[in-house]
Protein backbone atom coordinates (compact mmCIF):
# COMPACT_ATOMS: atom_id res chain seq x y z
CA UNK A 1 0.00 0.00 0.00
CA UNK A 2 0.80 3.30 -1.00
CA UNK A 3 2.50 6.11 1.76
CA UNK A 4 1.40 9.34 1.46
CA UNK A 5 3.66 12.13 2.68
CA UNK A 6 0.96 12.94 5.90
CA UNK A 7 1.87 9.28 6.84
CA UNK A 8 5.06 9.35 6.41
CA UNK A 9 5.53 12.57 8.18
CA UNK A 10 3.61 11.27 10.52
CA UNK A 11 5.91 7.89 11.27
CA UNK A 12 9.29 10.36 11.11
CA UNK A 13 7.55 12.62 13.89
CA UNK A 14 7.28 9.78 16.67
CA UNK A 15 10.71 9.07 15.92
CA UNK A 16 12.42 11.25 18.11
CA UNK A 17 15.58 11.35 16.56
CA UNK A 18 14.40 11.92 13.08
CA UNK A 19 12.78 14.93 11.60
CA UNK A 20 11.31 16.11 8.41
CA UNK A 21 13.57 19.10 7.12
CA UNK A 22 12.19 22.35 6.12
CA UNK A 23 13.76 25.68 4.56
CA UNK A 24 14.79 26.84 8.47
CA UNK A 25 17.03 23.47 8.22
CA UNK A 26 18.87 24.73 4.99
CA UNK A 27 22.01 26.05 6.24
CA UNK A 28 22.37 23.37 8.85
CA UNK A 29 21.99 20.45 6.60
CA UNK A 30 24.38 22.59 3.76
CA UNK A 31 26.71 22.93 6.43
CA UNK A 32 26.67 19.16 7.50
CA UNK A 33 26.86 18.01 3.47
CA UNK A 34 29.85 20.06 2.99
CA UNK A 35 32.22 18.01 5.05
CA UNK A 36 32.16 15.24 2.35
CA UNK A 37 31.15 17.45 -1.24
CA UNK A 38 32.55 14.75 -3.30
CA UNK A 39 29.63 12.29 -1.69
CA UNK A 40 26.91 14.83 -1.20
CA UNK A 41 26.67 16.73 -4.27
CA UNK A 42 23.65 15.60 -5.28
CA UNK A 43 21.61 16.21 -2.03
CA UNK A 44 23.47 19.26 -1.95
CA UNK A 45 22.40 20.59 -5.29
CA UNK A 46 19.25 19.77 -5.47
CA UNK A 47 18.71 21.82 -1.92
CA UNK A 48 20.25 24.38 -3.45
CA UNK A 49 18.52 24.04 -6.88
CA UNK A 50 14.99 23.68 -5.31
CA UNK A 51 15.19 24.21 -1.52
CA UNK A 52 14.58 21.83 1.10
CA UNK A 53 10.93 21.65 0.69
CA UNK A 54 10.05 21.31 -3.11
CA UNK A 55 8.50 19.01 -5.90
CA UNK A 56 10.90 19.06 -8.13
CA UNK A 57 13.29 17.07 -4.97
CA UNK A 58 10.89 14.19 -5.92
CA UNK A 59 10.66 13.14 -2.36
CA UNK A 60 11.65 14.69 1.26
CA UNK A 61 14.62 15.67 3.19
CA UNK A 62 14.68 14.47 6.10
CA UNK A 63 17.24 14.96 9.40
CA UNK A 64 19.02 12.31 12.39
CA UNK A 65 19.94 14.12 15.54
CA UNK A 66 22.03 12.37 17.97
CA UNK A 67 21.00 13.13 21.49
CA UNK A 68 22.66 16.53 21.90
CA UNK A 69 20.37 17.55 18.53
CA UNK A 70 23.07 17.58 16.26
CA UNK A 71 22.22 16.47 12.93
CA UNK A 72 24.13 12.33 12.32
CA UNK A 73 22.66 12.49 8.79
CA UNK A 74 20.88 13.76 6.31
CA UNK A 75 18.50 11.35 3.89
CA UNK A 76 16.29 12.17 0.63
CA UNK A 77 13.65 9.59 0.56
CA UNK A 78 11.65 9.61 -2.72
CA UNK A 79 12.27 8.39 -6.35
CA UNK A 80 15.55 8.41 -5.58
CA UNK A 81 16.75 7.62 -2.04
CA UNK A 82 19.99 8.80 -1.31
CA UNK A 83 21.74 9.27 2.30
CA UNK A 84 24.66 10.93 4.56
CA UNK A 85 24.59 8.91 7.46
CA UNK A 86 27.76 9.13 10.01
CA UNK A 87 26.10 6.77 12.45
CA UNK A 88 24.76 2.78 12.62
CA UNK A 89 21.94 4.46 14.44
CA UNK A 90 21.56 6.86 11.68
CA UNK A 91 21.61 4.50 8.71
CA UNK A 92 18.95 2.24 10.46
CA UNK A 93 16.64 5.13 11.36
CA UNK A 94 16.57 5.86 7.46
CA UNK A 95 15.89 2.49 6.36
CA UNK A 96 13.43 1.72 8.84
CA UNK A 97 11.53 5.01 7.14
CA UNK A 98 12.80 4.38 3.61
CA UNK A 99 10.31 1.11 4.24
CA UNK A 100 7.13 3.26 4.15
CA UNK A 101 7.61 4.85 0.65
CA UNK A 102 6.56 2.13 -1.53
CA UNK A 103 7.25 4.18 -4.83
CA UNK A 104 11.19 4.60 -4.89
CA UNK A 105 12.56 4.23 -8.21
CA UNK A 106 15.91 3.42 -6.61
CA UNK A 107 18.38 3.39 -3.54
CA UNK A 108 22.09 5.13 -4.41
CA UNK A 109 24.97 5.31 -1.76
CA UNK A 110 28.80 4.11 -1.34
CA UNK A 111 29.33 0.37 -1.59
CA UNK A 112 29.26 -0.63 2.05
CA UNK A 113 26.97 2.33 3.16
CA UNK A 114 24.17 0.40 1.04
CA UNK A 115 25.10 -2.61 2.12
CA UNK A 116 24.38 -1.88 5.80
CA UNK A 117 21.23 0.08 4.67
CA UNK A 118 20.02 -3.03 2.73
CA UNK A 119 20.14 -5.56 5.62
CA UNK A 120 18.17 -2.69 7.57
CA UNK A 121 15.82 -2.02 4.58
CA UNK A 122 15.38 -5.74 2.67
CA UNK A 123 12.64 -7.26 5.16
CA UNK A 124 9.94 -4.64 5.03
CA UNK A 125 10.80 -2.46 1.94
CA UNK A 126 10.13 -2.85 -2.10
CA UNK A 127 11.47 -6.07 -3.86
CA UNK A 128 15.11 -5.38 -5.87
CA UNK A 129 14.60 -5.14 -9.82
CA UNK A 130 18.19 -4.97 -10.27
CA UNK A 131 21.58 -4.11 -8.77
CA UNK A 132 24.53 -2.57 -10.25
CA UNK A 133 28.19 -1.68 -8.94
CA UNK A 134 29.58 1.61 -10.12
CA UNK A 135 32.21 3.40 -10.22
CA UNK A 136 32.88 6.37 -8.84
CA UNK A 137 34.88 8.86 -10.98
CA UNK A 138 36.47 12.32 -10.13
CA UNK A 139 38.34 14.88 -12.78
CA UNK A 140 40.64 18.06 -11.35
CA UNK A 141 42.59 20.49 -13.29
CA UNK A 142 45.23 20.33 -14.47
CA UNK A 143 42.73 18.21 -18.16
CA UNK A 144 44.59 17.46 -21.13
CA UNK A 145 43.89 19.94 -24.17
CA UNK A 146 42.88 18.21 -26.95
CA UNK A 147 42.06 19.62 -30.71
CA UNK A 148 39.19 22.43 -30.15
CA UNK A 149 35.70 20.96 -31.07
CA UNK A 150 33.65 23.75 -33.31
CA UNK A 151 29.80 23.40 -32.57
CA UNK A 152 29.93 22.76 -28.66
CA UNK A 153 27.34 24.36 -26.99
CA UNK A 154 24.35 24.74 -24.04
CA UNK A 155 21.45 23.33 -25.94
CA UNK A 156 18.55 25.19 -26.37
CA UNK A 157 14.75 24.26 -26.40
CA UNK A 158 15.18 23.36 -29.95
CA UNK A 159 17.17 20.45 -29.49
CA UNK A 160 15.01 18.90 -27.06
CA UNK A 161 13.26 16.91 -29.18
CA UNK A 162 16.73 15.36 -31.09
CA UNK A 163 18.17 14.48 -27.33
CA UNK A 164 14.86 13.62 -25.59
CA UNK A 165 14.90 9.81 -27.22
CA UNK A 166 18.45 9.57 -26.65
CA UNK A 167 18.77 10.61 -22.95
CA UNK A 168 15.10 8.02 -22.90
CA UNK A 169 17.10 5.13 -24.23
CA UNK A 170 20.33 5.46 -21.63
CA UNK A 171 18.22 5.42 -19.02
CA UNK A 172 16.26 2.52 -20.17
CA UNK A 173 19.69 0.42 -21.27
CA UNK A 174 20.64 1.39 -17.22
CA UNK A 175 17.78 1.10 -15.15
CA UNK A 176 14.93 -1.12 -17.83
CA UNK A 177 12.70 2.26 -17.26
CA UNK A 178 11.86 3.95 -20.23
CA UNK A 179 11.27 7.53 -18.72
CA UNK A 180 9.63 8.54 -22.02
CA UNK A 181 6.73 5.35 -21.96
CA UNK A 182 6.27 5.63 -18.42
CA UNK A 183 5.86 9.39 -17.31
CA UNK A 184 6.61 11.69 -21.08
CA UNK A 185 5.28 14.56 -19.41
CA UNK A 186 7.40 14.71 -16.63
CA UNK A 187 10.34 13.45 -18.19
CA UNK A 188 10.00 16.47 -20.67
CA UNK A 189 9.18 19.09 -17.94
CA UNK A 190 12.18 17.97 -16.23
CA UNK A 191 14.40 17.83 -19.53
CA UNK A 192 13.35 21.04 -20.30
CA UNK A 193 14.10 22.79 -16.95
CA UNK A 194 17.43 21.34 -17.31
CA UNK A 195 18.19 22.67 -20.71
CA UNK A 196 16.75 26.25 -19.47
CA UNK A 197 18.98 26.00 -16.77
CA UNK A 198 21.93 25.92 -18.88
CA UNK A 199 22.82 22.33 -17.77
CA UNK A 200 22.88 20.48 -21.14
CA UNK A 201 25.52 20.75 -23.61
CA UNK A 202 25.52 18.94 -27.10
CA UNK A 203 27.34 19.14 -30.45
CA UNK A 204 25.18 18.60 -33.12
CA UNK A 205 25.83 18.47 -37.23
CA UNK A 206 23.79 18.50 -39.92
CA UNK A 207 21.01 17.38 -37.61
CA UNK A 208 22.63 14.39 -36.00
CA UNK A 209 23.34 14.64 -32.44
CA UNK A 210 27.14 13.53 -31.98
CA UNK A 211 27.39 14.20 -28.46
CA UNK A 212 26.19 15.30 -25.15
CA UNK A 213 25.87 15.76 -21.70
CA UNK A 214 24.37 16.74 -19.02
CA UNK A 215 24.98 18.32 -15.11
CA UNK A 216 22.76 17.16 -12.87
CA UNK A 217 24.09 18.97 -9.54
CA UNK A 218 26.64 21.00 -8.50
CA UNK A 219 27.90 22.98 -6.15
CA UNK A 220 30.94 25.19 -5.24
CA UNK A 221 32.81 21.82 -4.97
CA UNK A 222 31.94 19.77 -7.47
CA UNK A 223 29.40 19.29 -10.60
CA UNK A 224 27.71 15.83 -10.66
CA UNK A 225 27.42 14.72 -15.06
CA UNK A 226 25.16 12.19 -16.30
CA UNK A 227 24.09 11.50 -19.53
CA UNK A 228 26.72 11.73 -21.33
CA UNK A 229 26.91 10.28 -25.01
CA UNK A 230 29.00 9.35 -28.42
CA UNK A 231 27.01 8.80 -31.59
CA UNK A 232 27.75 5.08 -32.41
CA UNK A 233 29.22 6.30 -35.65
CA UNK A 234 31.34 8.70 -34.07
CA UNK A 235 32.97 6.59 -31.29
CA UNK A 236 36.52 5.95 -31.68
CA UNK A 237 37.43 8.86 -33.62
CA UNK A 238 38.15 11.20 -30.88
CA UNK A 239 35.36 12.91 -31.30
CA UNK A 240 34.06 12.20 -27.61
CA UNK A 241 37.53 12.86 -25.88
CA UNK A 242 37.65 16.18 -27.17
CA UNK A 243 33.90 17.01 -26.43
CA UNK A 244 34.64 16.05 -22.81
CA UNK A 245 37.93 17.90 -22.48
CA UNK A 246 36.78 20.83 -23.71
CA UNK A 247 33.43 20.91 -21.89
CA UNK A 248 35.70 19.24 -18.95
CA UNK A 249 37.59 22.68 -18.73
CA UNK A 250 34.88 24.78 -18.98
CA UNK A 251 32.94 23.25 -15.84
CA UNK A 252 35.85 23.69 -13.75
CA UNK A 253 36.27 26.97 -14.45
CA UNK A 254 33.43 27.30 -11.49
CA UNK A 255 33.87 24.37 -9.33
CA UNK A 256 36.87 22.27 -8.08
CA UNK A 257 36.47 19.06 -9.33
CA UNK A 258 33.55 17.27 -11.85
CA UNK A 259 32.55 13.67 -10.53
CA UNK A 260 30.45 11.30 -12.43
CA UNK A 261 29.35 7.35 -11.78
CA UNK A 262 29.45 4.43 -14.50
CA UNK A 263 28.88 0.80 -14.20
CA UNK A 264 31.71 -1.02 -13.91
CA UNK A 265 30.90 -3.52 -16.54
CA UNK A 266 30.75 -0.85 -18.98
CA UNK A 267 34.64 -1.59 -19.80
CA UNK A 268 34.58 0.94 -22.97
CA UNK A 269 33.17 3.76 -21.18
CA UNK A 270 35.96 3.37 -17.99
CA UNK A 271 38.57 3.45 -20.44
CA UNK A 272 37.18 6.19 -22.13
CA UNK A 273 36.91 8.41 -18.96
CA UNK A 274 40.23 7.32 -17.44
CA UNK A 275 41.69 8.63 -20.98
CA UNK A 276 40.07 11.85 -19.99
CA UNK A 277 41.98 12.04 -16.91
CA UNK A 278 39.17 10.89 -14.64
CA UNK A 279 40.41 8.99 -11.29
CA UNK A 280 38.85 6.32 -9.40
CA UNK A 281 37.51 7.57 -6.21
CA UNK A 282 35.12 4.84 -4.65
CA UNK A 283 32.52 2.15 -5.73
CA UNK A 284 28.90 2.58 -5.26
CA UNK A 285 25.97 0.23 -5.49
CA UNK A 286 22.77 1.01 -7.31
CA UNK A 287 19.78 -1.06 -6.63
CA UNK A 288 16.55 -0.41 -8.86
CA UNK A 289 13.48 -1.37 -7.28
CA UNK A 290 10.23 -2.94 -8.13
CA UNK A 291 7.43 -0.18 -7.41
CA UNK A 292 4.53 -1.63 -4.95
CA UNK A 293 1.30 -1.24 -7.19
CA UNK A 294 -0.87 1.90 -6.36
Amino acid sequence: MKASNAQMATFAAISEQIELLTGEHKAEALAFLAVRPLHTVYLAGSILDNGVVSPLNRGSFYGYRNHDGLLEGVALLGHATLFEARSDEALAAFARLAQKCSQTHLLLGEMERVEHFWKRYAAGGQTPRAMCRELLLELRFPVEVKKPVRGLRQATLEDLALVLPVQAEMAQSESGVNPLAKDPRGFRLRYARRIEQGRVWVMVEDGRLNFKAEVISETSEITYLEGIYVAPEQRGQGIGLCCLSQLSRNLLARSKALTLLINERNTKAVSFYLRTGFKLRAHYDTIFLQEAAS
